[in-house]
């Protein structure tokens, strides 16, 4: 009986070579399961348990067998036809890892979508309907009618939806071929989101910006006026409240519906440039055109007549700028309003200059140029002027760092102050 069970499973396992341990343990399962089935026929109630105890229990005795025999590796299995099992991606998932939290080529999605166009004529075609006219509510109409469900949680109903909007795209290569991100705030965790905070806080700069320019032609009323606007006496701090409550009211989005109020309490401002009187254009009686204009440094103060004479010859008290300013960066200040307005050697220069040094004649004699400057230029050139904007290369100089051409430099030398060497120098310390 061993014999015949042993050349069975022999024959069964494909005619591998088994070796005689292996055949030693077929032959006591083979004993075991013929035993079991005698207890089963005699009407044995424990056989189900005792058959399966015994064979967990030879299985673990002969692990050799398990190893080499129980499993049906026969050599002609190369030769047989393999069923291949396909597993769903949820299969793979760790901890509870859900489809949301995944990203998907556009291939893929491309894929998809073609699969829910083919799906939805069919379906449209199923409930008689228009496919020109079926959209996406009709599609949950007719899944929610063929596929009825009592489960109250939405997720698990047979549903039917766009792939676009149920499989999440991937994002493009954010870094070069070194690994070096394409974006600053990459590391950040978050770009796209801090990249937008970064973008609306631009946004917000540029409103005030405009908010500024828009009220910058007036102001708010002085403490003295604003007296006499209510016709009685206020203190320093009630004037400042009011000036922040009007401050809030003006920051407002709808300001503009009460800006009628608004400008009672704000006083116009006239342009600085439209402000100062400057010389009007002259002609000689050779039809040359001149303007003669004043400035003042410190004590240093001159007069200028601007000559359209196209030659750019300069003279200052009978001799010629060069002889005059030895050193160039006086000579860089006196160039610097042509060289602004890009009109180097168009005008000649007649001036007469007196008091301070050769610094404070070379600013005097700046600002008097370009107040002469301004009859023979638009007024946009002069608005410029004014505020230094320039749209010409600078000049190697220091001149350009005051921005304003036509405001007077107010800066005085500061005085001496007692107990102390000069006026911010002190003497030196000595501990006896």
């Amino acid at each position: 009986m061993h014999a015949l069970t042993l050349e069975k499973t022999y024959r069964t396992c494909g005619g591998a070579e088994l070796s005689s341990k292996d055949k030693v343990g077929y032959d006591a399962l083979t004993l075991h399961c013929f035993r079991s089935k005698q207890n089963y026929e005699s009407g044995s109630v424990n056989m189900a348990a005792s058959c399966s105890r015994g064979v967990r229990s030879m299985l673990r005795s002969y692990e050799s067998i398990g190893k080499k025999s129980c499993v049906f590796r026969p050599n002609t299995a190369s030769q047989l036809p393999v069923r291949q099992i396909c597993l769903s991606s949820c299969v793979w998932m760790k901890k509870g890892e859900r489809i949301k939290d995944q990203k998907f080529t556009q291939e893929f999605i491309n894929a998809q979508t073609e699969e829910y166009n083919i799906g939805k004529r069919h379906l449209a075609n199923m409930m008689g309907e228009d496919l020109e006219t079926f959209t996406q509510e009709d599609v949950n109409r007719c899944i929610k009618y063929l596929f009825p469900s009592g489960l109250f949680d939405k997720n698990a109903r047979p549903f039917m939806k766009d792939p676009e909007q149920l499989f999440p795209k991937q994002k493009a290569v954010q870094w070069d071929s070194v690994g070096r991100p394409f974006h600053f705030l990459f590391y950040t965790g978050k770009q796209s989101y801090y990249s937008l905070m970064h973008e609306v806080f631009a946004k917000i700069l540029e409103v005030e910006e405009y908010e500024d320019k828009a009220v910058l032609g007036s102001r708010w009323l002085q403490k003295r006026e604003f007296e006499d606007v209510l016709g009685e006496s206020i203190s320093d701090f009630d004037h400042s409240q009011f000036i922040q409550v009007m401050e809030r009211l003006l920051s407002m989005t709808y300001s503009s519906h009460v800006e009628e109020f608004i400008m009672r309490y704000r006083k116009a401002m006239v342009v600085q440039s439209k402000k100062q009187d400057y010389s009007t254009l002259k002609f000689d009686s050779q039809g040359v055109a001149f303007s003669t204009a004043e400035g003042k440094r410190k004590s240093a103060n001159c007069i200028i007549t601007l000559r359209d004479c196209g030659s750019g010859n300069i003279v200052i008290n009978g001799s010629n700028y060069i002889s005059y300013f030895t050193i160039l960066q006086d000579r860089e200040q006196l160039m610097f309003p042509f060289q602004f307005l890009g009109m180097l050697g168009r005008f000649d220069i007649e001036a007469r200059v007196e008091g301070g040094g050769h610094s404070c004649q070379a600013g005097a004699l700046r600002l008097a140029i370009s107040r002469a400057l301004v009859s023979f230029i638009s007024d946009e050139e002069v608005e410029k002027l004014r505020q230094g904007l320039s749209t010409q290369p600078l000049l190697p100089c220091s001149a350009h760092e005051n921005s304003g051409l036509l405001t007077v430099d107010p800066r005085i030398r500061e005085r001496k102050k007692p107990g102390q060497e000069g006026a911010r120098r002190k003497f030196a310390w000595n501990k006896r």
